[in-house]
């Protein structure tokens, strides 16, 4: 049986956080003022962080501050430092991060604080979190979508504490690997301000536009909310450390509730084992009153996916307010020790929390009427009043005859807790580091001498046009081109064959890369021949890195981020030959960014969702067959959407295509020496059709976007 357990709580307010520590919880995650992943949530003032880090350091808890988006380059340049010194000086217990280059930067210039890998990051096998704790990560929240089996493998593999969500909200998409709310309205869900699209409504059609959802399932990508209660000790048993609770935007006595019954049943489980664990019906009916989306699911512990998960009929969280509980404030167990006699100061000892301190007060006199007694005395040493203390246990030690006034008590009491709360809050208090200098970057003000437009493939038919073309110096060759047992073979004659055109081949490794894939990979990795590797997570990178690929070899995509030149310089610096410029920055931002070595997509339907869910499964259930449907939302607008049977997971397009043709002479003065044109159902006369234009350095349509380019997000 596991010894010990984190029972993780969110707060959105301070109200909230005090609520939660009360209700039982071992540990809060919140947001200050900037750079948390809920832009939205009541957040944090600086005073209140400060105070928070107090107060749950007094009740002997922990709190982690979530600066878990993406940094621009002037934020993770100019801000963060500043933002984040006062609260490690305070004592914070850690950070939850989602961008490479701040992962970095804390282990830098904060090396004493624990840095936490967000869900964000999508870690959803042993080398991907075996790469980020060699990296500094003292604690790897794993990807929502991992099954007990894949957990238990990464905590038997890579000594790192687990943190894994257990009740709330579930995210449609594998977390991290969402833009569909940044490219339909701006709100980028990297940056905290996800509008959840996968809340609206949408029709599905198949083939020859065929509906498939009738208007009884309208909600296709609406997950209903996860609860574990009835799982505590599998989860527990199976590496998961850390038990977190979703709902930093929840109100406060949602946060407190779940969190009560939660301590509840991890303590069952903590003091008596698995054996005879059972979940009352009155306890699981107040967590569906506190918050549920059309019920609950168990998520995906125990399934890859399915029907059972999702809402289908409306995407409400509802919740019945009758269940509404009110919680006691806790209070720390002290034992105190008082000391009266005559002709010496009165002293009083008070030990707690690990932490003892004496203080002294005036010389009694000889009474002259009624002496004091131990029971006046007992009865004003226990008005703690509002501290967080109260005296479990209190000796005293009265000479006879004497006389105190009571405000020498009152004022040795008050005393005693001062000084008490001073010293366990100084305990955690850290120095100041070493003084921090901004780095000077030297962006490229002139474009490089050459430039190389390379084109990725989705489909075999589209790879002979790329071929025959002089304008393609790279062919990147997508995971879901060739099947499993043709890879080996098909690569082999290719990579033959672009020597002819002196081209090279790369291969691209799947979006997600759990540990099924990692087994097939490792096969077949030494017969793969191909230039170079594209990888788009944590997961492929660090596989690539232990199965000793040489890193001058790989290239990272657009979603293992690079937003500033702090995250770019830590890729770098591990050997890796260059990075992808993220989708969302835009030019003005571009100008901020060291381009020299990153290609950029300036073509192709571009991935907004990848999904662990299937919407060909779960509408009319798995065949198996990869094909294309479509999303339409409340505009008429089409999504298409690919379900990838290989390594099973869907990824929805973008309606329009980027398109920067237009715009490359304005990138090449911005340093960047390389563009990719993304093909995913593009015919050869389209292909032909848009090399043509790329060369003309023409957008020869009306039916596209320039994405985030000229926006950006916030």
């Amino acid at each position: 049986m596991v010894q010990k357990l984190e029972l993780l709580a969110p707060a959105g307010t301070f109200e909230t956080l005090k609520a939660v520590v009360h209700a039982g919880a071992d540990a809060v995650y919140f947001g200050g003022s900037h750079f948390g992943a809920r832009a939205y949530a009541g957040n944090f003032t600086k005073e209140e962080v400060l105070e928070a880090i107090d107060f749950s350091h007094i009740h002997d808890k922990k709190v982690f501050m979530a600066i878990n988006t993406l940094f621009k380059e002037k934020e993770i340049e100019e801000q963060l430092y500043t933002y984040l010194l006062p609260y490690y000086e305070q004592g914070l217990d850690g950070v939850i991060v989602q961008d490479f280059g701040v992962l970095q930067f804390i282990r830098e210039h904060f090396p004493a604080l624990p840095i936490h890998t967000s869900t964000q990051m999508t870690v959803t096998n042993v080398e991907g979190a075996r790469f980020l704790a060699n990296q500094g990560a003292s604690r790897i929240v794993m990807a929502r979508e991992m099954s007990l089996a894949e957990i238990k493998n990464i905590h038997d593999s890579v000594p790192v504490e687990i943190e894994s969500f257990v009740h709330g909200a579930l995210c449609y998409c594998y977390s991290g690997q969402c833009l569909l709310s940044s490219m339909l309205g701006g709100r980028s869900g990297n940056r905290g301000r996800c509008a959840q699209p996968c809340r609206l409504p949408y029709e599905v059609y198949g083939k020859n536009q065929k509906r498939i959802n009738d208007n009884r399932h309208l909600y296709p990508l609406s997950p209903k909310d996860l609860c574990t209660i009835d799982q505590i000790p599998q989860l527990a048993e199976n590496g998961i450390f850390s038990f977190k609770i979703e709902g930093r935007m929840k109100r406060t006595e949602y946060a407190a509730g779940v969190v009560s019954i939660y301590r509840k049943y991890m303590d069952q489980y903590l003091n008596y084992g698995a054996k005879d664990y059972r979940v009352t019906k009155e306890d699981s009916k107040k967590l569906f009153d506190y918050g549920n989306r059309s019920g609950f699911t168990s998520g995906y512990y125990n399934q890859h996916n399915g029907a059972d998960m999702i809402t289908f009929d409306k995407p409400s969280h509802e919740k019945n307010h009758e269940n509404t509980h009110i919680f006691t404030e806790s209070k720390e167990k002290l034992d105190g020790f008082l000391t009266i006699k005559k002709e010496e100061p009165i002293s009083c000892t008070v030990n707690g929390l690990n932490h003892s301190i004496t203080v002294y007060g005036e010389i009694p006199l000889p009474a002259q009427k009624q002496p004091i007694t131990k029971d006046v005395i007992l009865s004003k040493m226990q008005k703690t009043g509002n501290t967080p203390f109260v005296f479990e246990n209190l000796e005293i030690l009265l000479d006879e005859g004497l006389f105190l006034p009571m405000a020498a008590i009152n004022d040795l009491r008050r005393q005693a807790l001062e000084q008490l709360e001073t010293e366990i809050t100084n305990a955690y208090r850290r120095k100041t580091p070493t003084a921090y200098i901004a780095k000077e970057y030297t962006t490229p003000k002139q474009a490089l001498q050459s430039t190389a437009i390379n084109a990725s493939v989705e489909q075999e038919s589209q790879i002979e046009p790329l071929l025959e073309s002089d304008l393609i110096s790279v062919i990147y060759i997508d995971s879901m081109v060739f099947k499993r047992n043709d890879i080996v073979n098909k690569l082999q004659q290719l990579h033959e064959k672009a020597k002819q055109y002196q081209k090279e081949i790369y291969y691209i490794l799947p979006a997600i890369f759990r540990k099924h894939t990692s087994d097939f990979y490792k096969t077949i990795l030494s017969q793969m021949q191909v230039d170079g590797f594209l990888v788009k997570s944590y997961d492929a990178l660090a596989f690539l890195l232990e199965q000793k690929i040489a890193p001058e070899n790989i290239r990272i995509d657009y979603n293992v981020y690079t937003w500033s030149n702090q995250s770019k310089q830590a890729f770098s610096q591990l050997g890796i030959k260059g990075d992808t410029i993220p989708l969302e920055l835009n030019r003005k931002e571009l100008k901020d960014r060291e381009n020299e070595k990153s290609e950029m997509l300036i073509y192709g339907y571009l991935p907004l969702m990848i999904s662990a869910q299937c919407i060909n499964s779960n509408l009319s259930g798995c065949d198996g067959i990869p094909k294309v449907h479509y999303l339409k939302d409340r505009y008429g607008v089409s999504f298409p959407v690919k379900n990838h049977c290989m390594e099973c997971y869907n990824v929805i397009y973008n309606s329009k295509p980027l398109l920067l043709f237009s715009v490359m002479d304005e990138l090449k003065k911005q340093g960047i020496y390389s563009f990719r044109l993304a093909f995913t159902t593009e015919s050869k006369k389209q292909i032909d059709k848009l090399l043509l234009s790329c060369t003309k350095g023409m957008n020869q349509t009306d039916d596209y976007t320039y994405g985030h380019y000229k926006r950006g997000v916030e």
